[in-house]
């Protein structure tokens, strides 16, 4: 997994291309009314209901945008919220307000939506010991935000990216000529290079977890679209040799009975790719 320092070099980076992107070489409607002297005050309102998200990260765009600003905060990302909630109170420059106000509305509306999604599969979870892992189906250029969301919201996260741990799925398999293939040579480049990279392979059918375990030294199998039965028989098999993942169009229906089939992990796209933002507001006070 990345580290912290580079997790924070990944939001630093998310706020100044976000900015760059939304004001450009002014905010002109607020200079063309507002007095640069003008002092104001703004709450965050929740307009709808579930679990609050980017609280923290706002903090961190107020202050990008104008050091002199101040948060009052109310309320605690991964909190329970419902409409008519308010998160923070924000003062100071009121065209410094007004030039962070978008950024930090859609930031949070998506996070608070994931952390929300990903709260009711951890739910869905309780009592079985297996976590929700979210995946890299994420929203081009806010993957930070995004896996942010989901540690907000309980669950965990999987890989960051291509470079932070090694993942052998189906096509990295039949290009490399096998599965046995594929793991000889991953080992063999990370020994060549240097890496200290976990690995995870994905498995098609209970030949393939043979297959992987004959081969050792992986960290994780990903039982992949595998029925309930065969996955219980793959957990069975695996024992406590790996750790073990499902994945594959797993969803709230479905989760529980995964999870009851032995799985350490289960990983879901949806929890990043499939959200409807929740309704937030900043309101002047």
């Amino acid at each position: 997994m990345i580290s912290k320092e580079q997790f924070n070099k990944e939001i630093d980076l998310i706020i100044a291309n976000a900015i760059r992107e939304d004001v450009g070489d002014g905010d002109h409607s607020s200079l063309a009314c507002i007095p640069a002297s003008a002092q104001g005050k703004a709450k965050l309102l929740v307009k709808d209901q579930g679990i609050i998200a980017g609280v923290e990260f706002a903090k961190q765009v107020f202050h990008y945008v104008d050091k002199n600003l101040t948060i009052e905060t109310l309320i605690e990302d991964g909190s329970k919220v419902r409409f008519g909630d308010i998160a923070f109170y924000v003062e100071g420059s009121s065209q410094s307000i007004l030039k962070a106000e978008r950024l930090v509305l859609n930031a949070m509306q998506r996070m608070s939506a994931i952390a929300t999604k990903t709260n009711k599969f951890v739910e869905l979870l309780a009592g079985t010991g297996t976590k929700i892992l979210d995946t890299r189906k994420t929203t081009p250029g806010i993957r930070a935000l995004e896996k942010w969301a989901v540690k907000i919201g309980g669950g965990e996260n999987h890989r960051f990216a291509l470079y932070d741990m090694i993942m052998l799925k189906d096509n990295h398999i039949d290009f490399a000529g096998g599965v046995a293939k594929a793991i000889e040579l991953t080992k063999h480049y990370l020994e060549q290079t240097d890496r200290d990279l976990k690995i995870i392979v994905e498995a098609r059918d209970l030949d393939e977890i043979k297959e992987i375990l004959e081969c050792g030294g992986i960290y994780r199998i990903l039982i992949d679209n595998f029925n309930y039965e065969d996955t219980r028989k793959a957990v069975d098999l695996i024992g406590d040799q790996c750790l073990t993942e499902s994945s594959g169009g797993i969803n709230e229906e479905t989760v529980r009975k995964y999870a009851e089939c032995g799985v350490d992990y289960i990983s879901s796209g949806a929890l990043t790719h499939s959200v409807y933002n929740m309704d937030l507001s900043l309101k002047a006070v």
